[in-house]
């Protein structure tokens, strides 16, 4: 697998707030900088929002010139971050998919998860994995694709310097039937097994905790070691992300609060292999 902590979805971010920033130090509105260089409508908002697929070193060294830029440290480092930014990821290699987050994922430092519905895509087995997306009736080739995908996803988190994965499941999710009772077995260990992982944190939320804000729907915040926290809410036919501080402070304060109401770490695993052995 190419360098799965690479994802170029989060250079055109990087590279998108760059760019706003140097315009505004230039007193340029971005309407004044299409007119300027007699560009699209549109244009330079696409840039800054990270909306351009495969932004162009021409057009980045055009704007800085624009906006006088001539440190050459700076305009060396912006157009290397274009040249990133217009790679293409190592999942390319899997088709299209529904939605961008497997890229922002790459490049997560931290990832908190809660799950109501189902165990987290990097903590799944690839027979579980297979359950799930047999259950979003998809023909087989595709469910395959799907599943092998997931198991190049999970590679972050054996890599030399792996992302801290904190998961919050709800029982719900680790109860729920799927396969053999060798293929359930299995994916409990899996979450057991991260008992000897540092950068792995599970928890259980059992069914008797009272109604709490996580009932709302499940959600992953993302965050980055240089760029700003993301919160990421999975649902069907659309899938959203939010930014900005106070959202994503709201959804971590939510975050912590179910953690503190969730068994504790060692509690969960024991937990776990109760369950297991009732297979």
């Amino acid at each position: 697998m190419a360098d799965a902590r690479h994802s170029p979805t989060v250079r055109r971010r990087r590279l998108a707030r760059e760019l706003r920033r140097l315009r505004e130090a230039a007193g340029l509105t971005a309407d004044e900088v299409n007119r300027r260089l007699e560009w699209a409508n549109g244009k330079v908002n696409k840039l800054e929002r990270a909306l351009t697929v495969r932004p162009r070193v021409t057009d980045v060294r055009v704007l800085l010139e624009t906006y006088n830029v001539t440190d050459q440290a700076i305009r060396e480092a912006l157009f290397d971050l274009t040249r990133q930014a217009r790679q293409r990821g190592w999942w390319t290699a899997y088709g299209p998919l529904d939605d961008n987050y497997v890229e922002f994922e790459a490049e997560a430092a931290r990832i908190s998860t809660y799950e109501l519905a189902i165990i987290p895509g990097l903590l799944q087995t690839p027979e579980y994995a297979r359950a799930i997306q047999r259950g979003s009736m998809k023909n087989e080739d595709e469910i395959e694709n799907l599943v092998q995908l997931r198991m190049e996803r999970q590679k972050i988190l054996t890599d030399k310097n792996p992302p801290k994965l904190w998961a919050v499941i709800d029982e719900n999710a680790l109860t729920r039937s799927f396969g053999s009772q060798e293929a359930k077995v299995g994916q409990l260990q899996r979450l057991i097994d991260t008992e000897h992982l540092e950068h792995v944190t599970v928890q259980v939320m059992p069914m008797n905790i009272a109604p709490h804000a996580g009932l709302h729907g499940s959600f992953v915040i993302l965050d980055y070691e240089d760029d700003p926290s993301l919160v990421y809410c999975e649902a069907r036919p659309g899938s959203s992300y939010v930014e900005g501080a106070p959202a994503v402070e709201e959804r971590r304060s939510v975050f912590q609060f179910l953690s503190a109401t969730a068994l504790g770490p060692d509690e969960s695993i024991a937990w776990l292999r109760r369950l297991a052995e009732d297979e």
